[in-house]
């Protein structure tokens, strides 16, 4: 391609609220151009880049055994009320209506769409198992799309689903899409954590995320380093000990009544006592479908609300407010656990063993000091319903754990009946018998891939592409183009290289060479060729744009080096 014919905008500056560098990079290199929050349309560097990846996804699945297909984007809100996700998904899900008022959605995911092609086209277990893989555009209506391509409203996606006759048949396709998943993102050369994750609005057990790390990320990966145990936060459990969070207090005190006025929060509350945070003891009053609850949990960690509405089975929770916790017989700002009998206890395991443990006192402005947990509380039910924090340890190895940022580039998930029971997916045995399939869902977003390659392939002058994505392999620059020389050498490697299949993008632009060098940094194909002061000798400078190393080389050598470094 000749870029003087390429539709490659760049620009000097970004709008202020490109805050990711692979948004920045990417309207910087002319990869995208934003339509509207959060819809983005592709250029053609960008729509490269994206195909090339969609390429690795393709053969990886098809190597699986997954079959490709393509399903509409366009669901009748009928089948999401059949599965009854119609409510449950929120107001993520695009909803409209069409010229009759029939309800329609914007597909977010296709499990309703998937499951009932099946369950109308297979009905014996001698078609089973079965995966099934689409790359479609899907949407969300985000409530703050950012981050460019991280976190859009209209993104690709490419979502698998299998279908087994057995659990353990779904144990195997899921390992098939596992080992699939890390080839592509190995293949995309992403740097990336397999986390234990929920399940969310999905449904199902068994659950993986894969999370690239970088900064950016908006999640947070709880890991060991050393051994293999990695969870998003939302999952993640540890070892936590309350060993030296003793006061100073004897352990024998009884607890004591202290007036802390106006002093409701933790962080008042540690000031005021001169004491630290993992010495009290939050009391954190929730209704779970309309019954009262107090969460007892270390005032220096907080509550997953996840964690917490899995223990108590529920799907939502709610605050108490201050007249219905003041019907316990408490008050908000100084609720505790001491004396209040009338609602239900949750302790979390971080209180577990605290003793000299400051509490509220269930009284406006007073609070107790020196509560031993198993003296003065009695029989507790212990759960974990906390975020992880610092400091905890692996409950493999024991060894501390450490944290780290990502971004989710695919999801596998063990859906089990979920579906096909609601939606009257079964198929017959051997005997006859009619049984619902057991199946697993596999989504990998494809265009946030494309920016998180680029979130951790990138440096201060520009974009570092991986060679397997990479819009063109070569970037093949003529310094001076009114040199028919010069140009006559360049047109024997471009046509020399291209007939050898490598992808070559060559500046034949009249610009000076201080902005062909910028651009190509900028848009950081892996070999960069230049064509200059040393065209009559047939020697031609060449620069890795990754290890920045440049030398000469004769044209003679070139395929044969090419070969070498792409290979």
């Amino acid at each position: 391609m000749r870029q003087q014919r390429l539709l490659n905008p760049t620009l000097r500056d970004v709008p202020g609220d490109a805050e990711a560098a692979s948004h920045r990079l990417m309207l910087r290199a002319g990869l995208i151009r934003q339509l509207s929050s959060g819809i983005y349309s592709y250029l053609p560097l960008g729509l490269k880049a994206l195909q090339h990846i969609q390429t690795i996804v393709r053969e990886e699945m098809d190597r699986a055994g997954a079959q490709e297909m393509l399903m509409p984007a366009l669901h009748p809100a009928e089948l999401w009320k059949a599965s009854g996700r119609w409510d449950v998904y929120g107001p993520e899900l695009m909803r409209l209506e069409d010229r009759n008022g029939r309800e329609f959605a914007l597909g977010a995911t296709h499990e309703e769409v998937i499951t009932t092609l099946i369950k109308d086209e297979i009905h014996s277990y001698k078609k089973l198992p079965v995966t099934l893989y689409q790359i479609q555009t899907k949407y969300r209506d985000e409530r703050r799309p950012r981050f460019g391509l991280l976190r859009g409203r209209e993104f690709l996606m490419k979502d698998a689903y299998s279908f087994d006759r057995s659990t353990s048949g779904l144990d195997a396709s899921y390992q098939a899409m596992f080992d699939a998943y890390v080839n592509i993102f190995t293949r995309c050369g992403l740097q990336f954590r397999a986390v234990e994750a929920d399940s969310g609005a999905i449904g199902g057990t068994d659950t993986h995320e894969f999370m690239a790390l970088a900064d950016v990320g908006e999640d947070t990966i709880v890991h060991c380093p050393s051994c293999q145990y990695a969870a998003n936060l939302e999952k993640a459990t540890g070892v936590i000990t309350n060993e030296g969070t003793s006061s100073t207090g004897l352990p024998q005190a009884q607890p004591t009544k202290i007036h802390t006025p106006g002093v409701t929060s933790i962080k008042q509350l540690s000031q005021f006592l001169t004491i630290e945070p993992q010495q009290i003891i939050k009391s954190v009053a929730i209704k779970a479908e309309g019954a009262p609850v107090i969460v007892l949990i270390r005032g220096d960690l907080e509550i997953n609300e996840i964690k917490l509405k899995q223990v108590l089975g529920v799907a939502e929770i709610t605050m108490l407010s201050e007249a219905e916790i003041q019907a316990l017989g408490s008050i908000a700002g100084f609720i505790g656990p001491v004396g209040l009998s009338s609602v239900k206890l949750l302790a979390d395991t971080s209180i577990q063993g605290l003793n000299n443990a400051v509490v509220g006192a269930n009284e406006a402005d007073y609070h107790l000091q020196h509560v031993d947990v198993q003296r003065d509380l009695g029989e507790l039910t212990y759960v974990d319903v906390r975020n992880v924090g610092q400091g905890e340890s692996c409950i493999h190895c024991g060894n501390e754990l450490a944290f780290a940022r990502g971004i989710e580039v695919g999801h596998v998930f063990k859906l089990g009946t979920k579906y096909s029971e609601s939606l009257g997916a079964t198929f017959s045995d051997e005997n006859g018998v009619s049984e619902p399939m057991i199946m697993g869902c596999y989504g990998i977003g494809v265009s946030r891939v494309l920016a998180a390659v680029i979130e951790q392939h990138q440096d201060e002058r520009g974009i570092i592409w991986p060679n397997a994505i990479a819009p063109y392999s070569i970037h093949l620059l003529t310094v001076q183009v009114k040199d028919e020389a010069q140009m006559t050498l360049s047109e024997e490697i471009y046509q020399t290289l291209t007939s050898a299949g490598y992808s070559v993008l060559w500046d034949d632009r009249e610009e000076r060479p201080g902005v062909k060098f910028n651009d190509a940094d900028l848009l950081g194909f892996p070999l960069r060729l230049t064509v200059g002061k040393k065209t009559s000798e047939r020697i031609i400078e060449c620069k890795e744009r990754r290890q920045g190393e440049v030398y000469e080389l004769n044209v003679e050598q070139l395929l044969t080096h090419c070969q070498s470094l792409f290979n």
